[in-house]
């Protein structure tokens, strides 16, 4: 967007601009950072007076602030500088309120070129008045234009999707959890997280002896928690399968042990958990700045999936879309272009599932492709390309050709854009919860709950 000021002597007695602003929560903590100000009554998720209620009040001079977003882009605009501004608060403002702050000329002192001017910020829902002020500024006696797209973004490098999620898992009743082989800190301590949170009730499977060494290092009592000794980690992993076929649990979890020790378990032809699907991996990454969560598909299990394969991960993809809350998700399925093209096999069975999908051959989800990674997740790179499609430049899910390009994905946007990773194994019977050494605290319960989102809804609990 192009601005332009006005100098001294274009501007009138009675000149007036306004602009309006969503009041968000990233914009309290950014303000909270910024200011040094972290009192509790402007955080989004505390309980500032310790009256049962979250606050979320907006600071007086964040709100103060969108003045002066009007006196330095609009009136009198670049090359403004404050003199004197004093401020009267009348309400409170609260973040997902959108204000309107207005600027109204009422002097011009030609000896010193200031100019003063009524400021006020209001409530545009209701009209109310949230603060009202006068401000004096020295205006622009030269003539400036700029683009406001000069000034570089800013993402807020918090993960409310994962927050979110935790508080929508930790209502519903905890899942009974065969934790495999939880022998060191971190694998106990990811699973007694998720408990405490009551996202997961634990059944330890394992070395007795080395899980108790790592409770001690954690300073955890385990008294109340069940655990069958299995000191064999392949033993381990198919006594965690039997548990569910017991009907003792209703997810697993993988431990200190391999990942293909769970999944041989997990796929005994006579003994595993499977339920007619291919076993497929998907990745739910919260990123920061994005509007919703993530899914990245298949980034750890198949590694160069047919397109009968590529079938059952979109559809596991979309299920477990559908259980996060995505009502209709919008799957991309990726290539290295948008058009289909022989020599590029990834770009035909996208084609092909693109249709699969119009048949009904895969439902619940929008799917469309082939998509090149920028057209299926930025709208402005869609319409540059001319696609025309509610899933191009939206989508929810990324299906990706093959797992060296699903890995590289999700840990780019895990190292370079700080997104945190859950990661969850689909097509069995029950969710298997895949955690790595390298996850933290945050990883660990996003992936628990949405283990328990997905079994709750498979079970219509949700």
């Amino acid at each position: 967007m192009k601005i332009e000021n006005r100098t001294f002597d274009e501007l009138e007695i009675g000149s007036t601009e306004s602009l309006r602003r969503l009041c968000t929560q990233d914009d309290m903590i950014v303000f909270a950072n910024v200011s040094g100000n972290h009192n509790p009554m402007h955080i989004f998720d505390a309980d500032g007076d310790g009256d049962g209620h979250n606050e979320a009040v907006a600071p007086g001079l964040f709100v103060g602030s969108l003045i002066t977003a009007v006196l330095g882009n609009l009136l009198p605009g670049a090359g403004t500088l404050y003199r004197a501004q004093n401020f009267v608060f009348h309400d409170r403002a609260h973040a997902g309120e959108e204000l309107e702050s207005t600027v109204t000329v009422t002097g011009k002192n030609d000896a010193d070129f200031t100019v003063t001017l009524d400021t006020e910020v209001r409530r545009v829902k209701d009209g109310a008045l949230i603060v009202a002020g006068e401000a004096i500024v020295e205006a622009p006696r030269k003539k400036v234009s700029y683009s406001s797209h000069d000034l570089p973004g800013l993402i807020v490098q918090r993960h409310r999707h994962f927050e979110k999620l935790q508080k929508l898992a930790e209502p519903l009743p905890a899942l009974v959890t065969a934790v495999i082989c939880p022998e060191e800190v971190n694998s106990l301590g990811g699973a007694l997280l998720a408990r405490r949170h009551t996202l997961i009730e634990p059944i330890l499977v394992g070395d007795p002896d080395k899980i108790a060494e790592a409770a001690g290092a954690l300073n955890e009592d385990l008294a109340d928690i069940e655990i069958v000794a299995e000191t064999d980690h392949d033993a381990a992993a198919h006594r965690a399968v039997a548990l569910v076929h017991e009907g003792r649990a209703g997810a697993l979890m993988k431990g200190y042990l391999h990942t293909d020790q769970v999944l041989r378990a997990a796929l005994d032809k006579e003994k595993g958990l499977r339920a007619g699907r291919r076993f497929t991996h998907v990745f739910v990454m919260d990123v920061p700045g994005l509007p919703t969560p993530l899914l990245v598909t298949d980034a750890a299990i198949n590694i160069a999936p047919d397109l009968k394969t590529k079938v059952d991960i979109v559809q596991n993809a979309i299920d477990l879309a559908r259980s996060l809350g995505f009502e209709e998700p919008k799957v991309g399925v990726l290539s290295a272009v948008e058009t289909v093209n022989p020599d590029i096999p990834s770009s035909v069975d996208a084609a092909l599932l693109s249709k699969m999908a119009e048949r009904g051959q895969i439902h619940g989800g929008l799917v469309d492709g082939p998509l090149a990674m920028d057209n299926a997740v930025d709208i402005a790179a869609a319409r540059t390309k001319g696609l025309n499609s509610r899933v191009a430049g939206h989508a929810d899910v990324l299906v990706v050709p093959d797992i060296d390009a699903g890995n590289m994905l999700a840990k780019q946007l895990t190292y370079i854009s700080h997104a945190e990773a859950a990661g969850l194994v689909l097509g069995a019977r029950v969710p298997i919860i895949l955690t790595s050494r390298s996850d933290d605290d945050e990883a660990r319960l996003a992936s628990c709950a949405v283990a328990a989102l997905h079994h709750a809804r498979q079970h219509g609990r949700v």
